[in-house]
């Protein structure tokens, strides 16, 4: 009986996330046709924030967000933040008060309705391709060089594993320490409960906590230096998963 009802809660919120992908799709098309890329990219992520609001609130996938005061919103920062469930787009335009460019995997281009306002926002990467990943990287360099923030996903896919994270590619704390950039962890807690990725079928209402961690500071830092940064922000994270679990 559980899992009835679950399926009809997940086809009742699978509607409502369509429902307003195709209300926000033609906006994104005609901010994409009469913008520059730059202004178009703030226009589609403020309409994705109202999506994630919309679909929020009916299907009671709640955001609550921790310590967002702590952000310099005047300065750049690669946002690096824990990555376990498909609500974690919802958590992510919520919370984060910057405009950002977020890395992602070309193949979500693919999915309809979605993939067209995906592409439009996201620094594509394809992972197999090393040409592809240069690309990546310099593009997100040069967003941090005009003053936009960028979020990266370190573990570079979804955590399938049992432990609080999985290892975490270098990636994000290359372009941190070569482009001088304060990195600002944070996690998302209750994400995967919610919406469990291998086991959808055990999903549920509820409240995803995002916490912001501490600004990390790379200055003067080589990439001599990146295996203690990247184990420095594992840590804090890992750190701030146990505490607000």
């Amino acid at each position: 009986m559980r899992k009835v009802l679950t399926a009809l809660y997940l086809l009742y919120a699978a509607l409502i996330f369509i429902g307003l992908m195709l209300i926000v799709l033609p906006l994104v098309l005609i901010a994409s046709a009469v913008f520059n890329q730059h202004t178009t990219k703030k226009i589609i992520l403020f309409f994705l924030r109202c999506w994630a609001f919309g679909f929020s609130i009916p299907t009671f996938f709640w955001v609550k967000t921790i310590n967002q005061h702590i952000i310099n919103q005047n300065l750049p920062h690669i946002y690096v933040g824990n990555h376990g469930s498909y609500l974690d787009a919802i958590a992510v335009c919520l919370s984060i008060p910057q405009y950002f460019s977020p890395l992602g995997k070309v193949e979500m281009t693919k999915i309809p309705v979605f993939g067209l306002i995906y592409k439009r926002i996201v620094v594509l990467i394809d992972r197999s391709s090393k040409e592809s990943r240069a690309q990546s990287v310099n593009a997100l360099k040069e967003d941090l060089v005009k003053g936009e923030s960028i979020l990266i996903f370190p573990e570079g896919t979804m955590n399938k594993t049992n432990q609080h994270l999985s290892e975490f590619y270098d990636g994000a704390f290359r372009i941190a320490i070569e482009t001088q950039t304060t990195l600002m962890p944070f996690v998302m807690i209750n994400n995967s409960t919610l919406l469990p990725r291998i086991n959808p079928l055990k999903a549920r209402p509820g409240i995803i906590k995002t916490v912001f961690i501490t600004p990390v500071d790379v200055k003067g830092l080589t990439l001599d230096d990146l295996p203690m940064l990247k184990q420095k922000v594992f840590d804090l994270m890992e750190e701030a998963m146990i505490k607000h679990a």
